[in-house]
């Protein structure tokens, strides 16, 4: 009830089961705290309805829990984890949730920044150091914006040594799309303040894994852009050269997400020489044409990756389902102007993209590339998840990481 303030639960469990009550307190507290999320940071008013009517904004609903248990002492220990993932989901969220006047490139990165607190090491990229790099694909985006473009780079070193190699996870940054010059349709176009989904599961989940103390080394990459339309802006047509030295023709300026990726990949790739990389991106709106918006899109070119995250994604209901990469798919992309082109045609839209973002892969690498268009922003909504920013991805690569690298 609305009103209710403070709730006890009593965890109990009849019988033998697989799952202690202790274990049983510290999830059913970590569902709830998944459940209590609201976004009103913006919000100043009451609702109409309230009985006082008065105006100020009000929080309702629980403000504390008491989960009754056998050993509450062992019930905290184990629900300290769960607490940091469910914090992870919440910054997630609240950072999809953001209106793109207040989140632009330098205040994402800045929320990046912010994880220095819990002992990540971040550092942030500059026009001149993004130029000097020749991240050409990344800065053509964001040529068009009066906001300068940022790739903010996270590490967390938790494993015994810190000369192991790192798992790299990249995000697709994009804090609004208006499609540039190619420019969407005005319907709708407000969700793309949510087009940086991708990049707020990687936030999300380096601040679950500082914040439980992850004994594994995790770098999470982030390119923040805003695709803007202006006499500035990359034109349809335009061939631009990405970090890689691939060429790359711009046949439509609102398949943008791929070119931040090419370069974000690329980087991660020579500067740290990853055991694998998984990249998250709100990529195409192909994907949800294909899967809804229950599933999102896997792509891959290793099956043992794939078969960790199907047992990731079934531990925890965030639902990933594999579509295919293959040289045919090339061929849609290929154009006699450049090296490649970002654009594939009417057909296999999701496949194209990731057979696009393949060609920035050395082959050497284990890579998986997920699109989470439907499942990042305006997802259905469960007794988990009721935010439009779902936060999606968090729980999801926090248990590929737990299960196949921290055992």
């Amino acid at each position: 009830a609305r009103k209710v303030k403070t709730a006890c639960l009593v965890a109990e469990l009849p019988g033998e089961t697989t799952i202690g009550t202790d274990k049983l307190a510290a999830v059913l507290a970590f569902g709830i705290q998944l459940r209590h999320y609201k976004f009103k940071k913006y919000v100043t008013r009451s609702s109409s309805n309230d009985d006082n009517g008065d105006n100020k904004a009000k929080e309702d609903g629980l403000t504390k829990l008491v989960v009754h248990c056998p050993s509450p002492a062992k019930a905290q220990a184990a629900f300290e984890s769960y607490r940091a993932i469910a914090t992870g989901v919440h910054v997630a969220r609240d950072l999809v949730n953001e209106p793109a006047n207040m989140l632009g490139p330098v205040e994402f990165a800045q929320r990046a920044k912010d994880l220095e607190a819990l002992g990540v090491d971040v550092e942030i990229l500059g026009d001149k150091e993004l130029e000097k790099l020749k991240m050409g694909a990344i800065l053509c985006v964001g040529q068009g914006s009066a906001r300068p473009t940022r790739v903010a780079i996270m590490r967390w070193n938790g494993a015994r040594s810190k000369k192991e190699k790192p798992i790299a996870v990249v995000g697709k940054g994009v804090v609004f799309d208006t499609g540039g010059i190619s420019i969407k349709p005005s319907a709708g176009m407000g969700d793309m303040k949510g087009d940086m989904g991708g990049a707020a599961c990687v936030v999300g989940l380096m601040h679950a894994l500082a914040a439980r103390k992850a004994k594994v080394n995790v770098v999470g990459l982030i390119g923040c852009v805003e695709n803007m339309p202006s006499s500035s802006a990359v034109r349809p047509g335009d061939i631009v050269t990405s970090m890689s030295g691939q060429t790359i023709e711009v046949l439509n300026t609102d398949a943008e997400g791929r070119l931040v990726l090419a370069d974000v990949l690329w980087y991660a790739q020579e500067k740290y020489h990853p055991k694998l990389i998984i990249d998250l991106a709100t990529l195409t709106g192909a994907i949800m044409m294909a899967l809804g918006k229950e599933f999102a899109g896997l792509f891959s070119n290793n099956d043992d990756l794939v078969a960790g995250l199907n047992r990731a994604s079934s531990a925890t209901g965030e639902k990933i389902w594999r579509l295919p990469l293959d040289k045919a798919f090339d061929k849609a992309i290929d154009t006699p102007n450049a090296d490649v082109k970002n654009l594939g045609g009417r057909w296999g839209g999701a496949c194209t993209a990731a057979q696009f973002l393949q060609r920035f892969i050395k082959d050497e690498t284990p890579w998986a590339h997920i699109d989470c268009a439907g499942t990042a922003m305006d997802a259905p909504s469960s007794p988990i998840s009721p935010s439009w920013g779902s936060g999606w991805g968090v729980r999801l690569l926090n248990q590929f990481i737990v299960d196949e690298y921290e055992k």
